[in-house]
């Protein structure tokens, strides 16, 4: 039986539907990092209006290709997260989104580990993937895990029978409870799991359900390139391309002990 998402005993915790004029820094961090920084991507994460803005109600993140005199190209894009200023243990996550269409785009809505001491760096400190689409590929969403050392990851996708997730916004929603994650497209369910563990070099596993089981931040950016979505070609419009956010919502069930942690 297929579950439908419910916000029943969830109280709002965090809300953004970005109706000012540009990015409340009091939420998010704009984070900045060098080509090749993770994944064989080809972009640099830059605080440009050009990359991260806010218009019309949507946050918009755009990636910007520049030819140089010498022939040479570069690459830009955006990078936001709550680390610091927002983060949950356990709770539902939801984003109205829109992706861009062309080779070599991988917007992503997902969940890391604000304190990797904790367990390990990654993998081994947790990672929830809620939305991943190539921009080659925009009817089909990934749902993934990353955990364990060596690197281990459990994945689910979901094709649309109708309509294409660069055409019109939909909501990608994530449950995580202990010893639960649950993933959904449009308030339907497409995967879950309830398997996974934490271990590190010694080989010693930690009690269930670590590694998730502490907080987490919000993360929204938009890679150009890399060794599992491939890479941007000809046919890829850059002019036109944009990460479109419509609003970001986290609930926490009102019975939980377990709150957000705001900072600032």
């Amino acid at each position: 039986m297929e579950d439908l998402l419910s916000y029943e005993g969830c109280r709002l915790v965090f809300e953004d539907n970005f109706d000012g004029a540009e990015l409340d820094r009091s939420r998010w961090n704009v984070e900045l990092h060098e080509p090749g920084w993770v994944n064989e991507e080809l972009q640099e994460y830059v605080d440009s209006p050009e990359s991260i803005s806010v218009r019309g109600g949507k946050l918009l993140i755009r990636p910007v290709k520049t030819v140089h005199e010498n022939g040479t190209i570069s690459y830009t894009s955006g990078r936001i997260t709550t680390q610091h200023k927002y983060d949950f243990t356990y709770g539902l996550f939801e984003a109205r989104l829109k992706v861009p269409r062309g080779k070599g785009f991988l917007p992503a809505f997902w969940l890391m580990t604000t304190d990797e001491d904790r367990y390990g760096q990654w993998p081994e400190c947790g990672e929830i993937d809620i939305m991943e689409i190539w921009g080659s590929h925009t009817g089909k969403n990934h749902g993934t895990i990353h955990y364990g050392l060596p690197h281990r990851e459990s994945q689910g996708t979901v094709a649309l029978e109708n309509g294409d997730f660069a055409e019109e916004f939909h909501n990608f929603s994530l449950l995580w409870e202990p010893g639960l994650l649950r993933w959904y497209v449009d308030g339907r369910s497409f995967y879950e799991t309830r398997e996974w563990f934490s271990a590190g070099a010694d080989g010693v596993k930690k009690p269930c359900p670590a590694p998730f089981d502490h907080d987490m931040y919000l993360i929204l950016n938009l890679a150009v390139g890399g060794s599992w979505v491939g890479y941007p070609d000809e046919t890829t419009d850059f002019e036109h391309a944009a990460f479109e956010v419509d609003y970001v919502r986290v609930y926490q069930k009102i019975q939980s002990s377990t709150e957000v942690t705001a900072h600032g």
